[in-house]
């Protein structure tokens, strides 16, 4: 898979909850399930899971324990972030992303009156693979 495509694949792949969270309210297929639910209300294929991009993922959000800035990486992933209180889990996150939907306009593929940028990251077609943490 070319760097592109690995790019295009990974555009919903980061859900970047920068908060203390048990694995119990937070496993992986929980947060990919999440995904899939409004994925498949969008028409477009579910998501599996990439311990490549989640251990990235977790990487980036160990190096931001200091500050805990929310700010995206930069890295070579797309990436949604969230932040709440320790009891906000992935599927929560993905709860606040997909709350964007009324905001995004399908016919010009445009975000009308608000943000809808997350929302488009969870649906988004050509991705195959998250890697929560």
């Amino acid at each position: 898979m070319g760097f592109i495509s690995k790019f295009v694949a990974a555009l919903c792949m980061m859900g970047l909850t920068l908060a203390s969270i048990s694995l119990a309210q937070n496993c992986p297929q929980d947060y990919v399930a999440a995904h899939n639910i409004y994925r498949s209300e969008a028409g477009v294929g579910p998501l599996t899971w990439n311990i490549r991009l989640a251990d990235y993922a977790q990487n980036y959000a160990n190096s931001k324990t200091e500050d805990c800035e929310l700010v995206h990486s930069n890295g070579p992933y797309g990436e949604n972030l969230a932040e709440g209180s320790g009891e906000l889990t992935g599927e929560d996150a993905v709860k606040l992303w997909a709350d964007e939907k009324p905001y995004y306009d399908y016919a010009s593929n445009t975000c009308v009156g608000d943000q809808c940028l997350h929302y488009t990251h969870v649906v988004w077609r050509n991705t195959h693979q998250s890697g929560p943490f």
